[in-house]
């Protein structure tokens, strides 16, 4: 699958103001309730063990459905320190936010999990058949996708390592943190103006690096001037960071800048590509197209979280992923009736 990248839709999936991580976390082979003595057939099978997935999961559980959580274990902001801008949770750590949601899912006996990787669906007459990446093969009437989406890293030594924890993508999951300090934007043209329309609220102190000639128009130019934001034409050849807390910017003519704050929303491409697969229709900006009870264009499949949405949060994430969990009950309930 190819990233989201025209300029038109690179603005859009950004999400600017609205973009916040939503934080999976794995779960080893020793926390899982054991199903493999009995059926491998489910009421539901969850794609993707994060907050959505577990929200969901929750939902179905207290419906009293069977229901199989498969996760993959490896999430995609392990990097990030902290979690903030979640009521209760403000400032605790993903892992361990994640921890507790995952204990209070575990004791409903009916909700079970699997570490792996789903690889490939099948629409079948009984619903849904579910294959891992080590071919591992469940059932289900029902399937919810809450996989996220992968974030795509440019070609910049060091930006990968330094990203969720001094490149940003949010200024309202972080910017708080780093208010009042000298920030840098990485992004060029329509992008980087009104991202910096935003950043500008949280520091007086504001550059943008553009990686090249700027494209910016010169209405634009003439108003980043007005509110003292510089812009920075230069190729950056590395992020210099200390374990992943950016220290130095360094351009590809020898010259450094000091920087500890660089914020650069990226382009995605979805985490699975199993419900494409299966049909369901994509958004213009990427993601999976879903109704308001999560339901994708395809009969039986739902999906929530942030596969579905510019708006990365937590909180939303666990509102769509509880939606899609009591929007499926309801339509097995009925269906069973």
């Amino acid at each position: 699958m190819k990233p989201v990248s025209s300029r038109r839709q690179f603005i859009k999936q950004s999400g600017l103001a609205l973009t916040a991580v939503v934080l999976p976390i794995s779960f080893t082979k020793s926390s899982i309730n054991t199903f493999m003595n009995t059926t491998k057939s489910f009421d539901v099978i969850i794609i993707g063990g994060s907050y959505s997935g577990l929200a969901a999961a929750m939902a179905l559980g207290r419906a009293l459905k069977q229901v199989l959580v498969i996760d993959s274990g490896h999430p995609c902001n392990a990097q990030t320190p902290y979690s903030h801008n979640f009521l209760t949770q403000d400032g605790n750590t993903p892992k361990g936010i994640a921890s507790i949601g995952k204990e209070q899912v575990a004791k409903y006996p009916n909700i079970n999990f699997f570490n792996g990787i789903a690889s490939k669906g099948t629409k079948t007459k009984k619903g849904f058949d579910i294959e891992t990446e080590w071919g591992e093969k469940f059932q289900a009437s029902k399937i919810i996708f809450a996989t996220g989406i992968k974030d795509v890293m440019p070609k910049i030594a060091g930006f990968e390592a330094c990203w969720g924890i001094s490149v940003l993508h949010c200024p309202y999951c972080h910017g708080y943190e780093v208010r009042d300090t000298a920030t840098g934007i990485l992004g060029n043209g329509d992008y980087a103006f009104e991202l910096a329309k935003m950043i500008a609220n949280w520091t007086g102190d504001l550059t943008i690096y553009t990686n090249g000639q700027a494209t910016l128009t010169t209405e634009q130019l003439a108003k980043l001037q007005k509110h003292h934001i510089k812009v920075v034409e230069k190729e950056i050849t590395k992020l210099d960071h200390n374990t992943g807390h950016l220290k130095v910017i360094v351009f590809t003519d020898g010259s450094t800048v000091p920087l500890n704050v660089l914020y650069s929303p990226r382009p995605f491409v979805q985490h699975c590509t199993i419900p494409e697969s299966l049909g369901c229709e994509m958004n213009e900006d990427g993601y999976i197209k879903v109704n308001g009870f999560q339901e994708t264009t395809i009969d039986g499949v739902y999906a929530c979280g942030d596969n579905t949405t510019r708006l990365r949060a937590v909180a939303n994430a666990v509102a769509m992923g509880t939606t899609a969990g009591m929007a499926v009950s309801k339509k097995l309930i009925l269906e069973q009736f």
